[in-house]
């Protein structure tokens, strides 16, 4: 069980599980498709998104691919495994190494180191969203995101890579909804409460990357978005400097683009 937030107002587990159900299953009438396609990480997201998509529609139409590369555990291999065995869902298993290579001897320009891991980062999550997208056109179904309100808000996921989906059912859900969630839906607690990674490179966690635990992150966004608080308020409330709130939401702006159709010139 996670720690309460004393900021963030609770959500109806219930209702809201409810009313995502309800989303996906009308998401799929709308677009005439015939089910979903899921990328399964073995992490608390994905393993929450499926949960809710196996009551929204038949899990004989869902399939959920497992995408390890050499950077991912094999505790998120196996995670991954259990919940689509323990949900009865179809899976399967694709490593993308042999896929990664020769996209790395594609491009012989120098970078930095920095760029060269985020590079290759990146190339990951696309790579996965490729192939999640032909599964999904071969099948005739949606591909199934997984991302929430926290990491849409600053910007924590890949633009065209696992930000490249056809709907996201939990992108008004902040990351401690989602545990609040999973705990409904009675997911292993060995996944609710291991350390958040996207598994990009050895021994990333994505607390660390963001530079701030899950939890504070949603109350600030909180506090800013919808209590909509000045940044000196904010700072005395959480106990915590004022250049701290300023960094969330320089991300926040930094963000933008990702979640917002690519930029066109008016010209007529």
């Amino acid at each position: 069980m996670q720690e309460k937030s004393h900021i963030l107002p609770p959500i109806n587990t219930e209702k809201t599980v409810e009313a995502i159900s309800n989303f996906i299953k009308n998401k799929i009438e709308e677009s005439k498709t015939e089910g979903l396609v899921i990328g399964l990480s073995g992490g608390l997201d994905s393993s929450t998104a499926v949960s809710i998509a196996v009551k929204a529609i038949d899990k004989g139409n869902i399939l959920g691919l497992i995408m390890p590369s050499q950077t991912t555990t094999q505790e998120d291999l196996e995670d991954a495994i259990t919940i689509a065995e323990h949900l009865g869902i179809e899976n399967e298993v694709i490593n993308i190494d042999n896929l990664i290579k020769p996209f790395r001897e594609l491009c012989i320009h120098s970078a930095t180191e920095y760029y060269n891991q985020l590079a290759n980062a990146n190339l990951k999550a696309r790579i996965r969203m490729i192939i999640l997208y032909y599964h999904a056109n071969s099948m005739n179904r949606l591909v199934l995101g997984t991302g929430n309100l926290s990491e849409l808000s600053v910007g924590y996921f890949t633009k065209y890579g696992d930000g490249g989906v056809d709907i996201l059912p939990m992108g008004d859900l902040y990351k401690t909804d989602v545990q609040n969630i999973a705990d409904y839906l009675e997911i292993p607690d060995k996944i609710i409460t291991k350390a958040p990674t996207a598994g990009l490179w050895a021994g990333q966690t994505d607390e660390e990357e963001l530079g701030i635990k899950y939890q504070l992150l949603d109350e600030i966004l909180y506090l800013t978005t919808t209590e909509k608080l000045e940044d000196y308020m904010i700072a005395e409330k959480l106990g915590i400097s004022k250049n701290e709130v300023l960094r969330i939401k320089n991300m926040v702006k930094s963000a933008e683009h990702k979640i917002t159709p690519p930029p066109i010139p008016k010209i007529r």
